[in-house]
C-alpha cells in the first residue's frame, strides 16, 4: 500500500493487485485505456485532460460503470477490462471516497454527438514527463495514482 498526500492537500492510499481492497463497494472508478499503442483520455469541460471515469450508478458494477464512462467521454468501445487496483483519497473534511482502477483495451473509436460533460476523447502515445506540471491536465492526473497506476498496467502486460 503506498501513501501520499495529493495536489490538494489530501490524504491518498492507493493498492494495486488483488490482495486488498478498501472496501468492494467502491463508489467512483478510473479507467486507463489504450487504444493502438495509444492513451485514450477525455478533455473535461472544466478540469481539462484526464482519464475516463466517474461515479458508479445504482445496480451497476464497478467494472460496468467504467465501461459505460468510457464509452460516454470518448465513444471507445472497450474489448477486455481488468480490475488493478483501488485507491482511497480522504479529504480535509474527514469525507472519504474510494475509486476503483481499470486497465482496459479499445477495439474501437467511434466518433459520437455528445460526449457528456466532455469534449471528447484525447489520444497521446506517451503521457508528458511534466504532467504534474502542464496546465492542460486535471488535478486528477496530478497525484502519484496515474503514473503507479500506469506502470503496474504496463508491467503486468495488460495492454500487450
Amino acid at each position: 500500500m503506498e501513501h501520499f498526500i495529493d495536489p490538494q492537500g489530501q490524504k491518498v492510499k492507493l493498492v494495486l493487485g488483488n490482495e486488498e481492497r478498501f472496501t468492494e463497494a467502491a463508489g467512483h472508478v478510473l479507467v486507463l485505456p489504450r487504444f493502438q499503442k495509444q492513451w485514450v483520455l477525455t478533455e473535461h469541460r472544466e478540469r481539462g485532460y484526464e482519464f475516463p471515469g466517474g461515479k458508479v450508478e445504482d445496480g451497476e458494477t464497478t467494472k460496468d460503470a467504467g465501461v459505460r464512462e468510457v464509452w460516454e467521454e470518448t465513444g471507445a468501445h472497450i474489448g477486455s477490462i481488468v480490475y488493478i487496483g483501488q485507491y482511497q483519497v480522504e479529504g480535509r473534511s474527514g469525507t472519504s471516497f474510494c475509486k476503483d482502477i481499470f486497465a482496459a483495451v479499445v477495439t474501437e473509436m467511434e466518433k459520437k454527438d455528445c460526449y457528456k460533460e466532455t469534449k471528447g476523447p484525447l489520444l497521446l502515445k506517451e503521457l508528458p514527463a511534466t504532467l504534474k506540471e502542464d496546465p492542460r491536465f486535471s488535478f486528477i492526473m496530478k497525484d502519484e495514482v496515474v503514473p503507479t497506476a500506469t506502470a503496474y498496467a504496463i508491467a503486468q502486460g495488460l495492454f500487450s
